[in-house]
C-alpha cells in the first residue's frame, strides 16, 4: 500500500473542494459580504491548508497499487464530506454538527435530502456551496481527479476501473484519459445548456445555475423552500424534466448522439427499456391523480406525474408537488422507481436500469431453459451476449443491496421511526433519490430524524453513492492487515 500516491492524490481531491470553497466566498462577496463571508473563508483556508499538505512531503510521482486505488476512493469521499460540512458548522443555524454531517454527505452523494426548514434563510453564498457540494459529487471526486492527472498515469488507469461500474464502462471503449473527458464534457455541456434554458424560461440567473447543478448531478438541491414548486411554470417543469432525463441515461449513449449527429446510438434495449420503464410509471400514476388524486385536469395530471416519475428514477428528488397529499398507488410507484433508478454511466444512485434489465432477461432465459433443457440459451443486450460473470456480479450486487436495504430499514425502525418513514427513507437514502413518503415527501425534510437515525441514512447514501464493493473490498483489505 503507497501512502504517498494516496495522500497526494486525496490532497488533490481536496483541493477540487477548496477551488469552490472560493467561488463560493467570491458570491459572498458580491453580495455584500453575507453571513457565510466567514465560515466560507475560514473552510477554505483550513481545506487549501490541508490539500497542500502532502505535497510538501511528497516530491516524486509515487506509483500506486489496486490496494491504494480503493483506499483512495474511499477516503476522497469521506474526506469530502467532513471538509464539506465546515461551512455549515461555522455559519450555525438549523446546522448541528449531526445536520451539517447529514447536509454535506446528501450533497456529496447527489442524495438531496435535507433537514432544513427554511432553506430560504441561507445566505446566496451558502446556497452556491450546498448546490457545489452536488457538482463535484455528481461524476464523484475521483473523477475531478482523473481530469488533472496525467493520461499516462497507472493511477489513473486503475483508478477508472474502480471508480466506473464494468456496466457503464462498457460505454466507453476509450483510453481512461478520454473516458474521463467524455464525461466531463457532456457533465458541463448539459450543465451549461440547462441553465440557459432555465435562465431564458424565467429564473434568475443564480437559481438557474444552482437548479442546474443539483439536475445534472441528480442530486435535488433548491434554493427555494417548496423546490420546483416555486416557480409555478410549467416552462420550467418541462425543461427540468427533460434535463433530469438525459442525465440520468448512459453519458456514453449521449455523447455518441452528439458525435454522430444520429439518434441511432438511442436505439439500444437498455435506454428503450429506460424510456418504457418511465412511460409506464408515469401513465399509471397520471391515471391515479386523475381518478384519486384530486386533479381536475389531464392535461396537469400528465405534467406532473411525468416530472415526479423522472424526478424520482433519475434519483434527482425535486418537488413540482406535493407527494404527501398524492394517492397510495402513486406513492407506491414513486417508490419502486427509486428503488430501480436511472442508468449505468450516469450521475444516478439506485440499483441501476442496466442491471434490472440484465437481472430480467437472465430470469426469463433461465426460465426458458427449464421449458427446453435441451435448447441454447444466454443473456443478450442489443444482440451482444452477456457473460456469465457479469450476470453473477449483477444478482451478487442485487442481493447486497436488499441487505443493506433491509438491515437499515430494521435498524431505523429499532429507533423509534414510524415504518412509512423507515422504508421510504432507507430506499430513498440507498437509492440517492432523497425524498420518500409521508412526511419525508417531496415537501418534507429529514431535521426530525433522530442523531442515530441521520447517522444511518447518511451511511446508506455513502454506500448507494460508491455502489457497496469499494467500501467493502477496503474493510476486507483492513481486515487482513
Amino acid at each position: 500500500m503507497n501512502v504517498k500516491a494516496i495522500s497526494t492524490n486525496i490532497g488533490k481531491a481536496l483541493l477540487i473542494n477548496a477551488l469552490f470553497m472560493f467561488i463560493s466566498v467570491v458570491i459572498s462577496i458580491l453580495n455584500g459580504f453575507d453571513s457565510a463571508f466567514t465560515p466560507l473563508l475560514i473552510s477554505f483556508l483550513i481545506t487549501l491548508i490541508t490539500g497542500c499538505f502532502p505535497f510538501i512531503f511528497v516530491k516524486d510521482r509515487p506509483e500506486t497499487s489496486l490496494q491504494s486505488g480503493y483506499l483512495t476512493i474511499v477516503i476522497s469521499w469521506l474526506l469530502s464530506f467532513i471538509f464539506g460540512m465546515l461551512p455549515y458548522v461555522l455559519w450555525g443555524g438549523e446546522f448541528t454538527l449531526v445536520n451539517a454531517w447529514f447536509e454535506s454527505v446528501s450533497g456529496y452523494t447527489t442524495t438531496g435530502s435535507t433537514i432544513l426548514n427554511d432553506i430560504e434563510a441561507l445566505p446566496k453564498s451558502l446556497l452556491f456551496w450546498r448546490s457545489s457540494t452536488h457538482f463535484i459529487g455528481g461524476l464523484g471526486v475521483i473523477v475531478f481527479l482523473l481530469m488533472i492527472l496525467p493520461d499516462a498515469s497507472p493511477f489513473k488507469l486503475k483508478l477508472t476501473h474502480l471508480e466506473l461500474s464494468s456496466l457503464s464502462k462498457e460505454g466507453y471503449r476509450y483510453q481512461a484519459g478520454k473516458t474521463a473527458r467524455i464525461m466531463m464534457m457532456v457533465y458541463v455541456i448539459l450543465t451549461i445548456t440547462e441553465t440557459l434554458c432555465l435562465w431564458a424560461a424565467g429564473m434568475s440567473l443564480f437559481d438557474a445555475v444552482n437548479h442546474s447543478f443539483s439536475t445534472i448531478s441528480t442530486g435535488g438541491f433548491s434554493t427555494k423552500n417548496t423546490s420546483i414548486m416555486y416557480f409555478d411554470s410549467t416552462l420550467i417543469d418541462i425543461i427540468i424534466t427533460l434535463f433530469m432525463i438525459l442525465s440520468s441515461m448512459h453519458f456514453g449513449v449521449i455523447y455518441a448522439t452528439i458525435i454522430k449527429r444520429s439518434f441511432k446510438p438511442l436505439n439500444n434495449s437498455v435506454t428503450r427499456y429506460y424510456f418504457s420503464v418511465i412511460a409506464v410509471i408515469a401513465l399509471i400514476i397520471a391515471i391515479d391523480l386523475k381518478g384519486n388524486g384530486g386533479y381536475s385536469s389531464w392535461g396537469k395530471s400528465i405534467i406532473d406525474a411525468v416530472f415526479q416519475t423522472a424526478s424520482f428514477l433519475s434519483t434527482t428528488g425535486f418537488g413540482q408537488a406535493d407527494t404527501a397529499s398524492w394517492p397510495l398507488l402513486a406513492n407506491a410507484l414513486l417508490m419502486l422507481a427509486a428503488f430501480h433508478c436511472g442508468c449505468s454511466g450516469s450521475t444516478t444512485g439506485g440499483i441501476k436500469a442496466d442491471r434490472m434489465y440484465i437481472s430480467v432477461k437472465a430470469i426469463w432465459g433461465d426460465f426458458q431453459k427449464r421449458l427446453h433443457p435441451s435448447s441454447l440459451i444466454s443473456t443478450r443486450i442489443s444482440g451482444k451476449v452477456i457473460d456469465s460473470e457479469t450476470v453473477s456480479s449483477v444478482f451478487l450486487y442485487i442481493v447486497l443491496y436488499l441487505f443493506l436495504l433491509i438491515a437499515s430499514f430494521a435498524l431505523v425502525l429499532i429507533c423509534g421511526v414510524e415504518i412509512g418513514d423507515a422504508f421510504s427513507g432507507t430506499v430513498a437514502s440507498l437509492g440517492n433519490v432523497g425524498p420518500g413518503m409521508g412526511s419525508l415527501g417531496t415537501m418534507g425534510n429529514y431535521s426530525t430524524m433522530p442523531a442515530v437515525v441521520k447517522f444511518i441514512f447518511s451511511f446508506d447514501m455513502f454506500l448507494g453513492r460508491i455502489e457497496i464493493f469499494p467500501f467493502l473490498i477496503v474493510i476486507s483489505m483492513l481486515k487482513k492487515r
